[in-house]
């Protein structure tokens, strides 16, 4: 607890007088005021988040944290449990589409066992935070102990410290990985939104009609069983969640302390952003919503952190896919903010008026 307690206390606001000065500049820049739109936007943020005036964001880290869940007993996916250590030794060897991605932009993917159902083979790219063999299924009980949500999101908070330590960090996004994982995630945005679990449960894989209608019964059991308290965020991830989505709350809370900005994938990785902002309301400011999956309830849970995602790709996968191409977007927009000329260094004439 000491850890997380440490760096809760250590979370600042971000710099708006920065903002500020970095939107003159923008203004300034050779073309209409505001006509590049959200990259404006998101290069202010950036510089509100870094304090730095002209951030560069060369060093990108992917985290994609791995767990299983015991709410798999209740046929909420199509694939069996087994498939979460299969595709993490995908990631490994470099063949899954967030491999594909990361090299395109640039960035490293970190992959992290948290809470997967069986001991992987050690790797150099591998980082190893087992919690548990997978959480205990949300249906019949708690998910993991108070004590167990808490190592969790601590582990989240070491990964990032570690990886910041070795070679720095400029820019992360996160991802997940979890057969059944949108189960517990569905429980925890209807809990801390308040929303109907009908409306935040969706096909996941791929379930058909009835498939999606038993996991709302299997949800709205787990939420009745368990009685999660929305204003005790560790209470939640205890009662109904997972342990890579209190290590994906970990990771944002870590990156917030170092003022780093936080690229989040989809709604596994918003889940983690709820229970994160509920222990800290600060990390909001800190969050760049990559994309609008088309898992239903991620456009609820993203307006209730007050984010508008940058794009909207019909993508529901996860892994921090979306996040890879959101990273793309930040580090674009800092560029043009560091690398375009003003009107004076160009010696164009300004709009008049």
């Amino acid at each position: 607890m000491e850890t997380l307690k440490r760096t809760l206390e250590e979370i600042k606001s971000i710099d708006t007088q920065l903002m500020e000065e970095a939107q003159e500049r923008l203004n300034n820049l050779t073309k209409p005021k505001g006509s590049l739109g959200r990259l404006e936007e998101l290069a202010r943020r950036i510089v509100g988040i870094t304090k730095r005036k002209s951030p560069s964001l060369n060093k990108k880290v992917i985290f994609t944290i791995a767990s299983d869940h015991g709410v798999t007993e209740e046929k909420v996916s199509l694939f069996p449990q087994e498939v979460t250590a299969q595709m993490v030794e995908n990631f490994l060897r470099g063949g899954a589409a967030i491999n594909v991605l990361a090299r395109g932009v640039g960035a490293k993917v970190i992959v992290v066992d948290i809470g997967v159902a069986r001991d992987l083979t050690p790797h150099q790219n591998l980082v190893i935070k087992k919690v548990g063999y997978g959480t205990k299924n949300i249906a019949k009980g708690p998910a993991m102990s108070r004590e167990e949500a808490i190592e969790a999101v601590e582990a989240g908070i070491d990964v990032f410290e570690e990886e910041l330590k070795r070679q720095g960090i400029d820019i992360i996004g996160i991802g997940d990985m979890g057969i059944g994982n949108t189960t517990p995630s569905s429980a925890i945005v209807s809990c801390i939104t308040g929303s109907k679990v009908e409306d935040v449960t969706g096909r996941g894989t791929g379930m058909d009609d009835e498939g999606v209608r038993n996991k709302i019964r299997v949800i709205k059991k787990a939420l009745r069983i368990n009685r999660p308290d929305p204003e005790d965020p560790l209470d939640v991830l205890a009662k109904v969640g997972g342990y890579e989505i209190g290590g994906l709350a970990g990771c944002i809370l870590a990156a917030a302390k170092h003022r780093v900005p936080v690229v989040i994938d989809g709604f596994i990785s918003t889940a983690g952003a709820l229970i994160a902002t509920k222990l800290s309301s600060l990390t909001k400011d800190y969050l760049i919503a990559a994309h609008r999956s088309a898992e239903k309830g991620h456009q609820i849970a993203l307006e209730h952190l007050g984010q508008i995602p940058l794009l909207d790709l019909n993508m529901r996968l996860g892994e921090g896919t979306g996040a890879a191409l959101g990273i793309v977007l930040a580090e674009l927009s800092v560029k043009i903010l560091t690398e375009m000329a003003t009107f004076e260094e160009a010696e164009i004439s300004r709009e008049e008026g």
